[in-house]
């Protein structure tokens, strides 16, 4: 049984607002023509200003959980902004970091780095591993951890780990969790295991040169990592917690980028997802919108979670300080301010198996049956079995009652083994009352055999008589009252059965009609009611053909046949109910299966019924004739 459990963290906070920190990519290259130098400048820890666009000589500042400068390292930016949500799935919580932010900007190396400055996922990993292993083993408790790696490139969601694997469905189960079928997850002990996955996985992603990127990433990537921990002793708790670690395709200027072809088509996609993140945060700082647009894109479906979800979630927005980059910074830091407005509400994800006491299903027996007995609608059942089957009643009323009361003793005397002193005397009336329908329902059983008996033997004697049931409802059956409504003299609709002396050719069976006063149906013919032994269309040939003259019905399937097997696509377009489509179906069956014998082999063409054949041959045939 799942069930969540609200977060008690510090002063017992049950939600969590996304952290939202800025780090500024160094200046690369030389200043431009205009020699303006950076576009924005950080103030201190938490503050920075952009140049307004619209008056040179004005500045807008932004105030964000943290920011790191030029100058910042990969460690700090992991110290300050990643590290303080990492203990949180230890204990069945999800967290989630990732980076946003255009083009160009840094996004990968703050989540992957290299080898000798690790980004925040190495980092990360690495510390959930150390506090695993710094569990004490006397808590109680088991972990074990798990990893998963996926694109999501053209709107499809790719296997790393398996690369081999197609499209990948989101689902969501029944606790609101997301979740992806098919998924490959791999159980990890140290980093190096991680390291020996996630190093070959990540060259499996998809990436490209373009103008402003020599390696632009041309996908979101996802790694997840998921921490299971099972309490050894009863009830055996099950708590997971996932941490999602995202690395996000940058938005891009195809003007700038110069995308054509393939790129242009992934670029596309990027920025659909990206745009439709937006909504998703707009639609959760309104406050007042019905629908969050999660479903829109697949990257706003996996991310439902971290935002407006269960997740402790940081994001990292990374912005260029090059003027050529103006407008995607001031867009990401439009974004990231209204991002670090959204509020979450964690929770722990347990899984616990709860036991079912049998006094549970003993006091509902209690209050369905009263004393012990049936609920009226199921005796009244067992009755009418009892007197089709001819068996004994007291089997009929015994089985079913007498099992429940013993089960009922039986659980109660096992509750008064374990229940304190204040308890056991409402639990002694209980055992008492049981007992006492016990009693009753033995003198109750005996009646009930000597009243079979009885009934045996009347029967042995009078067996030329009409049987009578055991027992008699002396209650009338129910009956629907006729409405005040109803004419008197309202006709019934009479339906004459189908009356068929000998077998005929279906051509020449009667016309049947349905004699109703309220409704008057359309005639059918006989041959449209009877259903084929083989579940398909029969092809029937229909009175028109009778009224032509053999010969020149024979000539002019002749001429058809001709055409189907020597004429070319033209030809074929020229038949009548043959389309462009339809005429190259015909010329690539008749490449693989060779000419057709007969006209009815055309039925070998995907699409062609026998209702449409039928069709094609009378269309044909007169119109040949009107030629």
């Amino acid at each position: 049984m799942s069930r969540r459990v609200a977060v008690s963290d510090g002063a017992n906070k049950k939600t969590s607002r996304v952290r939202v920190a800025v780090r500024l990519r160094p200046f690369m290259g030389n200043p431009d023509e205009k020699d303006e130098g950076p576009c924005v400048k950080g103030l201190d820890s938490q503050n920075l200003e952009i140049i307004n666009w619209r008056n040179a000589t004005e500045t807008v500042k932004y105030h964000f959980d943290a920011f790191h400068g030029e100058q910042t390292t990969q460690q700090e930016v992991f110290l300050s902004s990643v590290k303080s949500i990492l203990p949180h799935i230890l204990n069945g919580q999800n967290a989630c970091v990732f980076a946003y932010g255009p083009t160009g900007a840094g996004k990968t190396h703050t989540m992957m780095g290299s080898s000798d400055q690790p980004g925040v996922i190495p980092r990360s990993v690495r510390e959930v591993c150390k506090l695993v292993k710094a569990k004490d083993d006397n808590e109680g408790w088991d972990y074990s951890i798990g990893m998963s790696y996926l694109e999501i490139y053209n709107e499809k969601v790719l296997d790393l780990l398996s690369p081999s694997s197609l499209d990948l469905p989101i689902r969501e189960d029944k606790d609101k969790n997301i979740l992806i079928p098919g998924l490959t997850h791999t159980t990890i002990s140290c980093f190096s295991d991680f390291d020996k996955q996630f190093v070959p996985a990540s060259l499996h992603r998809t990436t490209a040169s373009t103008k402003l990127n020599q390696h632009s990433s041309r996908s979101h990537a996802v790694l997840l990592i998921k921490v299971v921990r099972t309490q050894r002793a009863l009830p055996h708790r099950q708590q997971t917690g996932k941490l999602y670690l995202i690395d996000l395709a940058g938005s891009e200027d195809n003007r700038r980028t110069g995308n054509q072809g393939i790129r242009l088509k992934e670029s596309g996609a990027i920025n659909l997802s990206l745009f439709t993140l937006n909504k998703v945060v707009d639609s959760l700082n309104s406050g007042t919108a019905v629908r969050v647009p999660y479903r829109d894109s697949k990257l706003t479906r996996l991310l439902q979670d971290s935002l407006g979800g269960s997740a402790h979630s940081v994001m990292i927005t990374n912005i260029a300080p090059e003027y050529k980059y103006y407008f995607d910074t001031f867009s990401a830091l439009n974004f990231a301010s209204k991002s670090k407005l959204i509020v979450n509400k964690p929770f722990t994800c347990e899984t616990v198996a709860v036991p079912v006491l049998p006094v549970k299903r003993a006091k509902e027996d209690h209050e369905a049956g009263g004393s012990g007995t049936e609920p009226p609608k199921k005796r009244q059942k067992n009755e009418r079995k009892t007197d089709q089957d001819g068996s004994s009643p007291s089997s009929s009323f015994h089985s079913p009652s007498e099992p429940s009361v013993m089960d009922r003793l039986l659980a109660l005397e096992k509750l008064m083994m374990n229940c304190q002193d204040k308890d056991k005397l409402g639990m002694l009336k209980d055992v008492a009352q049981s007992r006492k329908e016990i009693q009753e329902l033995k003198e109750k059983q005996k009646e009930y055999e000597s009243k079979a008996m009885l009934f045996r033997r009347l029967d042995g004697e009078g067996s030329s008589a009409k049987h009578e049931p055991v027992f008699k409802n002396s209650t009338a059956p129910l009956q629907r009252k006729p409405s005040t409504a109803t004419k008197a003299n309202k006709q019934q609709a009479v339906v004459q059965p189908l009356q068929v002396s000998q077998l005929q050719p279906l051509q020449q069976l009667a016309v049947v009609k349905k004699q109703s006063v309220c409704v008057k149906k359309k005639e059918k013919k006989i041959s449209d009611l009877v259903e084929p032994p083989d579940g398909k269309e029969n092809f029937m040939e229909s009175g028109w053909e009778f009224q032509l003259d053999k010969s020149v019905l024979e000539r002019s399937r002749q001429k058809i046949l001709h055409v189907l097997n020597t004429g070319a696509l033209k030809e074929l377009k020229g038949l009548q109910q043959i389309g462009d489509k339809k005429a190259k179906l015909i010329l690539g069956c008749r490449e693989i299966h060779g000419h057709f014998i007969k006209l009815e082999d055309v039925m070998k063409v995907e699409g062609m019924t026998a209702k449409r054949f039928s069709t094609f041959m009378k269309a044909n045939i007169l119109s040949d004739m009107g030629k």
